[in-house]
């Protein structure tokens, strides 16, 4: 038991020293539940010990838990790799370990571990420690595997765990602590991409911007007052200014019309300085036959008082989706 506790904490607590870190709880949960499934495994094969040869039970349990977990990760069902474990996914930035994806493992391998203890109440009759200790075990596998069973291969995360420094107030500002020396040229982005559709008279006002790659791998959307915008990675590619003004074009809908959206997307780029990010986006996207007319038509739009224009680009957000004219 000692060794593989040993085998867990010590590359951890390595890994924290040299880099100055210290854990959180959310950051330690996994480990505890390594720590937790190497009692569960350590009663198992005492039990198998005791009645399999020694020089047999070794190698035998070894080898049947490294060929059980593996097959887990390569096959379907995806409940297997949720029961397995083995945590089944490399968890991104920001995100964490919650406490429901961890409890199937210790469910099915616990409810056995339990159960084969069972094994080892003095009491007389075999019979009656076999039942109860086979309903434990298949109480706790079944729970386990009813658990994970409608889970694709992820498991339920935790997300948006990261520290965050913000600046700011109208709007609010935030980057994470680990990359806020981007932040001042972020906040003044935003700022300036604000104050361009200001001049033009569209009202863009959101309360908060923070940034996207705090939300791991399933980004949520943005809202009017909460945009949520790849911050860091607009900092490091240098296009945050682009980034800044696609979300400010928010559409009411997730799936707008096509040129109505690339005309509103344009003029948006033309406002903010953005026209040559905007083109290279769109070169990446499959050919559109009404590119002409889009061009064109911001053109026109373009050319037209402020007033005009502020009330055209409204006007497209709900045309996009068909919500009027």
């Amino acid at each position: 038991m000692t060794l593989s506790w040993s085998m867990l904490i010590l590359p951890a607590s390595l890994a924290l020293a040299q880099t100055g870190t210290l854990p959180t709880i959310d950051a330690l949960r996994p480990l505890m539940l390594g720590m937790i499934l190497c009692v569960v495994h350590a009663v198992i094969g005492f039990s198998v010990g005791l009645y399999v040869p020694r020089l047999i039970a070794a190698p035998l349990m070894v080898t049947a838990v490294w060929v059980l977990v593996s097959f887990s990760w390569s096959t379907e069902p995806f409940w297997l790799r949720h029961v397995s474990g083995q945590y089944p996914t490399t968890l991104m930035f920001g995100e964490a370990a919650s406490i429901k994806s961890l409890t199937p493992h210790l469910l099915f391998s616990g409810g056995i571990a339990v159960g084969v203890a069972v094994m080892w109440i003095p009491v007389r009759s075999r019979t009656i420690r076999f039942t109860l200790a086979s309903t434990v075990a298949i109480i706790g596998v079944i729970s386990g595997q009813s658990m994970a069973s409608g889970w694709n291969y992820n498991p339920p995360l935790l997300a948006d765990r990261a520290d965050m420094t913000c600046t700011g107030k109208s709007p609010k500002v935030c980057m994470p602590a680990v990359t806020a020396s981007g932040l001042p040229r972020a906040y003044k982005e935003a700022e300036s991409v604000l104050q361009s559709f200001q001049n033009i008279g569209v009202k863009v006002d959101p309360a908060v911007i923070t940034d996207q790659i705090a939300d791991g791998r399933y980004p949520r959307p943005s809202t009017d007052k909460v945009w949520r915008v790849g911050l860091t990675r607009g900092v490091q590619s240098g296009d945050v200014r682009y980034r800044l003004t696609v979300a400010a074009v928010h559409f009411p809908c997730s799936d707008p019309d096509l040129k109505t959206s690339r005309e509103v997307m344009l003029w948006a780029a033309e406002v903010t300085g953005q026209v040559e990010s905007e083109r290279k986006r769109v070169a990446q996207e499959q050919p559109f036959s009404d590119e002409n007319e889009v061009n064109n038509e911001v053109r026109r739009v373009l050319n037209s008082p402020k007033a005009e224009q502020a009330d055209w680009f409204t006007q497209s957000l709900s045309k996009a989706c068909g919500r009027g004219a």
